[in-house]
């Protein structure tokens, strides 16, 4: 619907813009594929106009990613193969919340010490996203992690894709210029760098989330 203006209906000027929880009646789902960590699902939803259309997604338990920032203002970053699009990706540590209801600041922690042997004494909650809800369920929360140091003991034992991993400190404003240019594609870590450059306009890091945040698209234990 349009206004006397001409523009398409919407939110007001000045409104704060939300998203908001809603679910669609279901008339039928079923799983045709389960894997080890994620599974497919079809469900049958009734659309507003009262049809029926079948909407296939992945389930997903959700992930954890982790933008570690050190006195230099360098990003932490890894770099893996990434079988389904066939690419060695720079990334942000990240990891899936493999136990229902973990606490994501408790696997944030570590997935950074799995894959970087780091620790950090400082943690605020940077953005929390879906990475494709046209598609997926997954939801992810990206932390911001400062105070770095490195972690004691001995260092986690990788395998498979991990013990390819390279791991390196990059200035944050290089990250920025190589998404720019196309250079760098991993979403995390992408959202990440430039939710990071936001927020520093928008109040300052400081300013952000407490680590323990609520969390509605993942609840999870105190």
């Amino acid at each position: 619907m349009a206004d006397r203006d001409g523009r398409a209906g919407g939110p007001a000027d000045g409104q704060v813009l939300r998203d908001v929880p809603q679910q669609w009646r279901i008339t039928a789902s079923e799983t045709p594929f389960e894997g080890a960590k994620t599974s497919v699902r079809t469900d049958r939803v009734v659309m507003p106009d009262g049809s029926v259309a079948a909407r296939d997604y992945q389930v997903h338990p959700g992930s954890v990613a982790v933008l570690a920032l050190d006195e230099q203002d360098r990003v932490l970053v890894i770099s893996q193969y990434r079988h389904p699009v066939r690419h060695k990706l720079w990334e942000i540590p990240a990891g899936l919340l493999d136990v229902p209801g973990e606490n994501p600041l408790s696997a944030a922690r570590r997935e950074l010490h799995e894959e970087a042997h780091v620790e950090a004494g400082d943690w605020r909650v940077l953005i929390d996203i879906y990475t494709s809800p046209g598609g997926s369920d997954e939801a992810v929360r990206i932390f911001l992690a400062r105070g770095l140091s490195d972690a004691e003991g001995e260092r986690f034992e990788v395998s498979d894709e991990e013990a390819d991993m390279e791991v390196a400190r990059v200035p944050l404003a290089q990250l920025v210029r190589g998404a720019l240019a196309g250079d760098l594609h991993n979403n995390c870590l992408v959202t990440a760098v430039m939710a990071l450059t936001a927020a520093r306009t928008e109040g300052g890091l400081d300013a952000l989330r407490p680590a323990e945040a609520p969390w509605p698209a993942r609840p999870f234990e105190a």
